[in-house]
C-alpha cells in the first residue's frame, strides 16, 4: 500500500496537483505492479521561505539513507 507525500512550494493549481498525484501514481502502479486503489497521494504546500526548515533538513540532511533522488541545490 505505497502512500506517497510530495512536498512543494505553495502556488501550484489544483489541476496541477491532481496531474502531479495522476502521474506518481502511475509511476507507482508501473514499478511496484501494485494496482491504483493501492496507491495514495498527499502533496502538502510549502511556503519557500520555510522550505530549508520544514523540508530540506529534516526529510533531506536528517534522512540521507531513504534519499534516492538528491537534490542539485543547497538552500543555505
Amino acid at each position: 500500500m505505497p502512500h506517497v507525500i510530495v512536498k512543494l512550494y505553495a502556488g501550484k493549481s489544483e489541476q496541477q496537483k491532481a496531474r502531479i498525484a495522476e502521474e506518481v501514481t502511475k509511476a507507482i502502479m508501473a514499478t511496484t505492479s501494485n494496482a491504483e486503489r493501492s496507491v495514495s497521494v498527499s502533496i502538502e504546500d510549502i511556503h519557500p521561505s520555510d522550505w530549508a526548515e520544514t523540508v530540506y533538513k529534516p526529510d533531506i540532511l536528517g534522512k540521507p539513507d531513504t534519499l534516492y533522488k538528491k537534490p542539485g541545490y543547497n538552500p543555505f
